[in-house]
Order: structure tokens, then sequence, then C-alpha cells
């Protein structure tokens, strides 16, 4: 039996508290050859700040992805800035439907920050380097979130709760009974 709780409910807040995760192994992160200073994230912090929040709205919003979708979205979206980067126009899918919707996602979310940004400056200063590091970022974010278990959501729920984009519950709508 499976029972799939809302991000804000209490009693998976709390066994969150409790539960023991995997110990964490920064020497077996991903994408080692990728360096994140803490200038890079201050540097790139609006960015950072718009992709945080594009994901947290996927957890909180009406999709059924899990933390691994997540994990195989971020990964695709490295390889293909990758390639990208190195002058190769070729996009890496992910075979998992829910993780190529969260691809699109991020990948609609990137050309509109870049949209915005062109219209704001004049030019767009976000170079697909920064991209991919803040992919790698929260892709290692992601790594050290996430309880492995196959259809957790910690990671969408720590990225929910730091950016506060758990929709309110809808509010029961009005008793039609009339009353004398």
């Amino acid at each position: 039996m499976t029972v799939t709780c809302p991000l804000d409910c209490e009693f998976l807040q709390e066994a969150r508290k409790h539960e023991k995760r995997e110990p964490f192994h920064p020497e077996e992160l991903p994408n080692p050859d990728i360096r994140l200073p803490r200038k890079f994230l201050q540097d790139n912090h609006d960015l950072l700040v718009f992709l945080g929040r594009a994901l947290a709205l996927l957890a909180g919003g009406a999709s059924e992805a899990v933390d691994f979708d997540v994990r195989e979205a971020l990964d695709a979206l490295i390889r293909t800035y990758r390639t990208l980067q190195n002058g190769v126009y070729y996009e890496t899918l992910p075979q998992n439907i829910l993780a190529m919707n969260v691809y699109r996602i991020v990948q609609h979310g990137l050309a509109q920050f870049r949209q915005k940004e062109r219209e704001r400056l004049g030019m767009s200063k976000t170079r697909d380097a920064d991209v991919i590091g803040l992919l790698v970022y929260l892709q290692r974010l992601e790594l050290s979130r996430n309880n492995g278990r196959r259809r957790g959501r910690a990671f969408l729920g720590a990225l929910s709760e730091y950016y506060g984009a758990v929709p309110e519950p809808a509010a029961p709508p009005p008793s039609s009974l009339i009353l004398p």
C-alpha cells in the first residue's frame, strides 16, 4: 500500500525530522570537474532562486514527480548544456516521462529568465557555463537531501519549504444550504 501525502502534511514533516539518511560522501559527487565557489553562487543568486522556485512550484503543484525524476531531469539538463558549451546543439532527453516534464519546465523557465534579462539589460548576461554550474549545484543538493525512497520527495519538500512554494489548500466551497 502506498500513501501519497501532500508536502505540507504535518505527519510527513515530523517523519522527515527523524529519518536516517544515507551518509553523504562528497568525493562521490557527480561532475567533480565543476567547482562551485561561494562567489559563483552569490554572483548567480537571481538565477539560482529562479531555478529553485521553478522546482519548488513543480513540487507544490499537481505534478507526480519525485526526487528521482528531478535527479534524472537535472542529469539530462547538465549533459545538454555541456554539449551546447562544446558547440554541439543536441538535447539529451530523459527517458522517464515525468523527468522529461521537469526537464521541459526548467528549459522553458530558463528561456523566460533569459528573455526577461534581455528586456531589462538589453542583452543576456547568463552564460551556459553559469547554467551548468547552478544545475550541478541543484544536482548535488538533491543528492544530499534525497532519502533514497523510490517515491520520496524529500528534496522537493526541502525546496518547497525554503521557497515557501507549497500552495495553500483550497478553501471549501460555501455551503449551498439556505438557513431561514
